[in-house]
């Protein structure tokens, strides 16, 4: 199949070679702002530029998970890579450790926090380029890491396999070079093959749907892209106790709040920025109540407006770091309440994004 996206700097050509779901199921396209790499494919089942559904987001996690063989060795450590695949990483490894009590979560992160950092490295295409993963602080997940024989890498795409391969090679040289077996899992796989060849003969590559990419630049130039790229904590630092997932996870909190929903009441929740994980599940939850709920999340990432990208809110970040945030395609007057989620005190937040979205801010750590 063949699928060909005019954009504002060139043609995207795809052909897609295999997959579990229909390509107009699983993204759409956009334009980045970003000179780098000028298209992006915008996830339907994410929860971070199109608000979806719990329910779809969960089993496109838990059917990217039943593809990864059930019998590879434990223990398991599975990486959710920041910003975008940090909920998605999460449910892979929920979604494994349902038949197995060997798994282990991490994400990577571009807010370090005052702790030991076990590898960095680079995500060389990104707008925001640095990344940090952090050493657990729990001696036996230091020990189920370091002994690990599967290693499972969980991002929303792969295009080329270099961003998975250059944190395999910072694993490797922080001495964590034991595994046996490498799983590139995405929900679309775009590299061709090339991302499980980058991991070398252990590794293996799951996906919702693979193929190959090319684009063909035009003489449009560049886009200007603003300053995302930072690397901090910013004003905020985070109270290691209440991680959920930079520090290392094997089972997941869930926090309801004692909210209460109507049934078919439209619920908006919205995460902010890395901090995904932990709304996601009250969104999961308040779905299971009854409500129609639709989760979402603010982002670092700069996109253009047009294709999927069709509302856009500019703001600033709520960790201090004196970054542009943006949040899309969220119409307010769609949902009956919106739960703005929020890691740091709800003041951080974007004073002129509370004024339009009108939102009860949800402070998990106060």
């Amino acid at each position: 199949m063949q699928i060909n996206v005019a954009l504002e700097q060139g043609t995207l050509n795809l052909t897609i070679e295999s997959g579990t779901h229909s390509p107009d199921e699983l993204f759409g396209f956009a334009q980045r702002r970003n000179p780098k790499r000028a298209f992006l494919f915008v996830s339907k089942v994410l929860g971070r530029h199109i608000p979806v559904s719990p329910a779809v987001m969960r089993n496109a996690t838990d059917t990217l998970a039943a593809q990864i063989p059930a019998d590879l060795p434990g223990p398991v450590v599975v990486i959710g890579m920041a910003e975008t695949a940090i909920a998605m990483g999460a449910g892979v490894q929920q979604a494994l450790s349902r038949s197995r009590d060997d798994t282990l979560y991490l994400c990577t992160t571009r807010h370090p926090l005052n702790l030991p950092i076990l590898v960095e490295f680079r995500e060389e295409h990104s707008h925001a380029t640095q990344q940090v993963l952090h050493l657990p602080q729990h001696a036996a997940d230091v020990e189920l890491l370091r002994t690990a024989r599967t290693l499972v890498l969980v991002d929303d795409e792969a295009s080329t396999g270099k961003t998975f391969a250059n944190l395999l090679e910072a694993l490797q040289r922080a001495g964590l070079d034991q595994f046996e077996h490498i799983v590139a899992a995405t929900l679309t796989d775009w590299s061709g093959g090339a991302a499980a060849e980058r991991l070398g003969e252990r590794a293996i590559a799951v996906s919702l749907l693979s193929g190959r990419w090319d684009w063909q630049a035009n003489d449009a130039p560049p886009p200007e892209m603003p300053q995302v790229d930072v690397l901090g904590t910013g004003e905020w630092h985070a109270n290691p106790a209440n991680d959920w997932g930079r520090l290392g996870v094997r089972k997941h909190r869930v926090s309801n709040f004692n909210i209460n929903v109507t049934p078919c009441e439209r619920i908006l929740v919205l995460g902010t920025g890395e901090f995904v994980w932990p709304p996601f599940l009250l969104a999961e939850h308040l779905e299971q109540q009854g409500a129609t709920v639709h989760f979402s999340a603010t982002t670092r990432s700069p996109i253009a407006l047009g294709h999927s990208i069709q509302h856009r809110y500019c703001l600033h970040d709520n960790y201090g770091q004196g970054i542009a945030n943006f949040l899309y395609n969220v119409v307010p007057e769609n949902y009956d309440r919106i739960l703005l989620c929020s890691e740091p005190p709800a003041h951080l937040l974007d004073k002129e994004l509370i004024n339009v979205l009108n939102p009860t801010c949800v402070e998990f750590y106060p």
